[in-house]
């Protein structure tokens, strides 16, 4: 039976030539951000809404492992904690994702996504808190992603949990409830769907199924 290292050693390889073939390796940029859209509605897509309307409810960050030659992996904040998911295996659990380039001229976008890789294995926030020593999605990215003089390129902003009435839904009040909370609504904070709207984020398009580089407008 092969090692531990030596199955790890073949995933990896694995998913580096099939990236090779399917193109993705010269689609994708390290730093980019992989926003993924939600093919059925969800507590979070009831209150925030993405570019082009849609209902994202996640992002995640693109890095190559061992340089411009190395294979593609994503460094998300998902249950139980931050962690590195090759870029294959993130496609696939994703039904519709939109590619995002952070278009600052001073972006130092080496720093950043060494930020983020400082943060893996922090534990994922799902009370979406601030200050706290967990991480969410968006927060990965509004927390590390710098300039060149490591300044934050992305502001907070106020934290939304009501929808289009104004109202805070009924999931985030029994949530919060739970926890013995109040709803932190005006918070500072972040959500992908607001992320993907930011003007320091260009929109190049989202990946088919056929892991291919489509406009998201016909």
């Amino acid at each position: 039976m092969a090692s531990l290292g030596t199955r790890l050693l073949l995933t990896v390889l694995a998913a580096f030539l099939a990236l090779t073939a399917s193109g993705q390796r010269q689609l994708l940029h390290e730093g980019d951000l992989l926003f993924c859209s939600s093919d059925t509605a969800n507590a979070i897509t009831a209150v925030t809404s993405g570019v082009d309307g849609l209902p994202i409810d996640h992002v995640a960050v693109v890095h190559r492992i061992g340089g411009d030659q190395g294979p593609l992996f994503v460094i998300e904040a998902v249950k139980p904690c931050v962690r590195l998911t090759p870029i294959n295996d993130f496609l696939e659990e994703n039904a519709l994702v939109i590619v995002g380039r952070v278009g600052v001229a001073d972006l130092d976008v080496h720093l950043s996504v060494r930020h983020c890789l400082a943060m893996v294995g922090k534990p994922y926030d799902d009370l979406y808190l601030p200050g706290d020593s967990a991480v969410y999605c968006s927060e990965l990215v509004q927390m590390n992603y710098v300039t060149t003089a490591n300044k934050q390129i992305f502001s907070t902003i106020p934290m939304s949990f009501h929808d289009e009435s104004g109202q805070i839904t009924d999931y985030w009040t029994d949530f919060y409830a739970r926890h013995g909370m109040a709803v932190p609504e005006g918070e500072p904070g972040t959500n992908p769907g607001e992320l993907s709207r930011r003007p320091q984020v260009s929109i190049l398009g989202t990946i088919d199924e056929n892991k291919k580089l489509q406009s998201l407008t016909p």
